[in-house]
């Protein structure tokens, strides 16, 4: 872990768009309570797969930059061509935004042409030649190894790939195993990777629908937790008590052992991830946000 210690704690939250009027309202109160309260360094917003949500996301980072905040879009490569993303880009560009989370995505069911960006570390090249060093540019890693991968090893080359592509930093894979986490920095220190790693950070509020994200997408809940968790049925309050605490002593250990930072999936709640933030004491570590 030698090589997160000297980087710069940041901690960050991220949202998805909202698809309603009555979503957009939420979601504002939503960021105003974050910021107000915890005041994180910046807000990430999520990118439909194969462009999916594209205007909503769009509008979504606007409305935040607007507000003073720092925001981060998403941008996804697959079923994007290199016109398509010059134009988000430089959209981006014009509105002072100076912080973009580069991503391969998904492939959408029934959408055969994979665009102009095979890999994400495409897309991060492809932003580099565009712009220079304009953006700041985080990428995903995954400690727990991405579903699709061929091997660890082949994982870990397609991570080196994207950062010597020109990535500033990474955002984790949700994960609550922390030595998963702590074996995949020990793994890019072997291959003299130094950027700042952040953890992705899922607060456990509904055991259901964190099953199906894990499933879909290679997160381990482990055998004791998914048992734990089985046992409290639907009893919601006790089941996102138990869960705050859990997830609170595995940011204090990541922390601990010198995670650069935290970044929180919101699923555009507020509550969750206040609850772990102040049990962090983060609200005091982290006082100023950074203003877009």
């Amino acid at each position: 872990m030698e090589s997160q210690q000297h980087h710069e704690k940041v901690f960050s939250v991220e949202f998805f768009p909202p698809r309603s009027p009555q979503a957009e309202e939420k979601l504002q109160r939503t960021r105003e309570r974050l910021t107000t309260e915890l005041g994180p360094r910046f807000f990430s917003v999520t990118f439909g797969a194969g462009g999916a949500t594209r205007d909503k996301t769009l509008e979504t980072v606007l409305e935040i930059a607007g507000s003073g905040c720092a925001a981060a879009p998403h941008i996804s490569g697959i079923g994007a061509d290199r016109e398509q993303v010059r134009t988000i880009i430089e959209t981006y560009r014009e509105n002072g935004v100076r912080h973009v989370v580069a991503l391969r995505g998904d492939i959408p069911s029934g959408v055969r042409h994979g665009g102009d960006f095979r890999y994400a570390r495409d897309l991060v090249q492809f932003i580099r030649e565009e712009t220079g060093d304009h953006f700041h540019i985080d990428v995903a890693a995954y400690p727990e190894f991405h579903p699709e991968a061929l091997s660890a090893g082949d994982d870990l080359e397609h991570f080196r790939q994207k950062v010597e592509a020109g990535a500033n930093s990474a955002i984790t894979q949700y994960f609550y195993n922390a030595e998963a986490y702590f074996r995949f920095i020990d793994s890019c220190e072997t291959m003299s990777l130094d950027l700042p790693i952040v953890p992705g950070i899922m607060p456990i509020v509904n055991f259901k629908q964190l099953a199906r994200f894990s499933d879909s997408c290679g997160a381990e809940i482990p055998r004791w937790l998914r048992w734990r968790l089985e046992d409290f049925g639907d009893d919601t309050e006790s089941l996102r008590a138990f869960g705050t605490d859990v997830v609170t002593k595995l940011c204090d250990d990541l922390l601990a052992t010198g995670a650069p930072g935290l970044h929180f999936y919101t699923m555009n709640l507020a509550l969750p991830t206040i609850a772990i933030w102040k049990n962090l004491g983060l609200d005091v570590r982290n006082p100023d946000s950074e203003t877009a």
